[in-house]
């Protein structure tokens, strides 16, 4: 396989959250046949231990597997995982991919709201936190990979806690991006992988959509964008396609330009007119 990303050279370290299954789970396979040593982050259990023999299976070359059990929302176990993973060498990439699925309304599921917050924002900050300064040490290039959503953005009704936590997460990892680039002497980079539909466990389906992509459809496009330096890395899949999701996300940004109701895109009143914005051909 080729690499067009030096960063992601043989012999080094990747790390990845959320390691146990979905899109964690091709990265890290798809790292191992690179000849990457692999540190998978998962909660305890049978997924995460299937997980490492699966990506020790794939390995090339010097790579290895190493699972680590880890609850991401908790900062001592992330620091821990680091830990784990410093002794293996080099890191080249940090995946923190973690997350659980939405909650209810916003006045209710208030356990549920934390819990999912823990993981899905909170891990992505600890997983910074701990690794950002061991990668500004090192000599070589190396890479920050958070994974955020399209429901980050366009924020559509009925998956509040999500939304809300991948909102958040891209605005982290812009804000991550920028603090990176000035750092002095940085050689460090971050990412938002933003996917589009995909097959994982988060989809509630047993047999993948038609219109899903698949977790290694996903990597693969998030490597190719990684070897071009992109930092949005938005993802389409098998029914929607970038201008479709552009012309959302403009008329979502749009909302507060032209002071429209909040998610006027599912107003009764502005169906026409949303209807008319995607019909346009400019």
């Amino acid at each position: 396989m080729s690499n067009p990303i030096p960063a992601l050279a043989e012999g080094r370290v990747a790390v990845i959250t959320g390691a146990a299954s979905g899109i964690g789970l091709a990265a890290a396979k798809t790292f191992a046949a690179m000849g990457l040593h692999v540190v998978l982050a998962d909660l305890p259990g049978e997924a995460l231990a299937k997980a490492e023999a699966a990506v020790a299976a794939e390995a090339k070359g010097p790579a290895t597997a190493l699972a680590v059990a880890t609850d991401v929302s908790d900062l001592a176990a992330v620091e821990h995982l680091r830990d784990q993973a410093v002794r293996r060498g080099e890191i080249a990439i940090v995946m923190n991919n973690a997350a659980i699925g939405p909650v209810g309304e916003p006045w209710s599921d208030y356990a549920t709201w934390q819990r999912l917050l823990g993981v899905n924002l909170w891990g992505v900050i600890n997983g910074v936190q701990a690794f950002a300064p061991v990668l500004l040490g090192q000599t070589g290039a190396s890479l920050i990979v958070n994974t955020g959503s399209k429901q980050g953005i366009t924020t559509p009704p009925g998956n509040a806690a999500y939304n809300v936590s991948k909102s958040a997460v891209k605005t982290f990892t812009e804000q991550t991006a920028h603090a990176l680039r000035n750092a002095p002497g940085s050689r460090v980079s971050a990412h938002l992988l933003i996917p589009g539909f995909t097959f994982t466990g988060l989809t509630g389906t047993r047999a993948k959509p038609d219109a899903a992509w698949t977790a290694q459809q996903v990597v693969d496009f998030m490597l190719d964008a990684l070897g071009r330096g992109d930092f949005y890395i938005l993802c389409p899949d098998n029914d929607v396609q970038r201008p479709t999701d552009e012309k959302r996300m403009a008329w979502a940004i749009g909302d507060i330009i032209e002071n429209r109701p909040a998610l006027s895109r599912w107003h009764p009143d502005y169906k026409e007119a949303f209807a008319a914005f995607m019909a346009r051909k400019d």
